[in-house]
């Protein structure tokens, strides 16, 4: 059973109302199909005003959806012939990363995501998308050998945020997530980085310093969780909704502040509504990205990716006294 978010209700009762009606015309002498024609069209109608004017908080509900598509499942709908490869050569696999070699359309790249899972059990082997040092080394390992074999490097985010546990500390958490944002800035092949769900800190920028970096329509992308900096501003985790609005952490903020190139649109109530269209979506985004990137030299590349990050954010300066 699909979970329905709290703001969807009205959607679903009526949906319910007009199915109450259709049973009830295949069993009864009775002509209701006007009543069905005008409550289907308010069904529209109300469809388009509620999924329209999604507030922040609506939008991070639908990025922590249960059953949104995780990494794996655009990679199976996006490319053909994944080869997925396991380990960072220095201390094991983490399952919460996936990578491999795929092809686009007949050409080979390079793809890495987090990756969560879709009940209780993948979640535990996945670490609820939360990678460990090894992790991150295994997604710089796979973009170093891409760079050298010069292919495209396309990035899934989809993560709350690094695992903040103690083993992961000990391994050097910190250390690895910094060395991919310097190893990434660097990379002479295109790098396009696409936010599915949640983007959360610096563990969805291990995978997005890139030259063109996409949201899905109803993905978050921020710091912080809100429910994290409503503890720190207001010491009320429950004023999540108001941080939420307040830390500008949606595609259409982002897209506004120039710190996401796109917004790739999503089917009315969110991507698990319909796999295969939204990944249809993203793989012409993705197309469009590496068509624009493929006339830039490796000096290019890297030129405009630093341009890039180095004009994000605005400040003044105070005239010296």
């Amino acid at each position: 059973m699909v979970k329905v978010l709290p703001f969807e209700e009205p959607i679903v009762q009526l949906k319910s109302k007009i199915e109450e009606i259709k049973d009830y015309t295949a069993t009864a002498e009775v002509d209701m199909s006007t009543e069905i024609e005008n409550l289907e069209e308010r069904l529209r109608k109300l469809e388009i005003e509620i999924y329209e004017n999604m507030e922040p908080w609506d939008r991070v509900q639908v990025a922590r959806h249960p059953s949104r598509p995780t990494t794996s499942d655009y990679i199976q709908q996006i490319f053909t012939d994944f080869i997925e490869l396991h380990g960072d050569r220095s201390y094991g696999d983490d399952a919460a990363i996936i990578g491999g070699i795929a092809l686009l359309n007949g050409n080979p790249i390079t793809v890495i995501g987090h990756q969560r899972g879709h009940d209780t059990k993948e979640n535990i082997k996945r670490n609820f998308g939360m990678p460990h040092p090894e992790g991150y080394r295994k997604a710089l390992r796979l973009m170093k050998q891409a760079e050298k074999f010069n292919r495209p490097i396309i990035c899934l985010i989809d993560t709350k945020g690094a695992y903040p546990g103690k083993a992961a500390e000990e391994r050097g958490q910190s250390e690895a997530i910094a060395r991919n944002l310097v190893e990434m800035a660097g990379l002479k092949v295109p790098v396009i980085s696409i936010v599915i769900g949640e983007g959360g800190s610096g563990g969805a920028l291990a995978l997005g310093v890139a030259n063109h970096i996409h949201m899905l329509e109803n993905s978050t992308y921020s710091v912080i969780s809100p429910e994290g900096a409503a503890s720190i501003l207001w010491k009320d985790s429950s004023l999540s909704k108001q941080a939420a609005e307040a830390m500008k952490i949606t595609a259409p903020d982002l897209k506004q502040m120039n710190i996401i190139d796109t917004i790739i649109k999503e089917i009315h109530g969110g991507a698990h509504k319909d796999l295969e269209t939204q990944a249809q979506y993203m793989k012409e985004a993705i197309i469009q990205s590496l068509r624009e990137l493929s006339k830039l030299s490796p000096t290019e590349l890297v030129d405009a990716r630093y341009n890039k990050f180095k004009q994000i954010g605005k400040y003044k300066e105070n005239a010296s006294n």
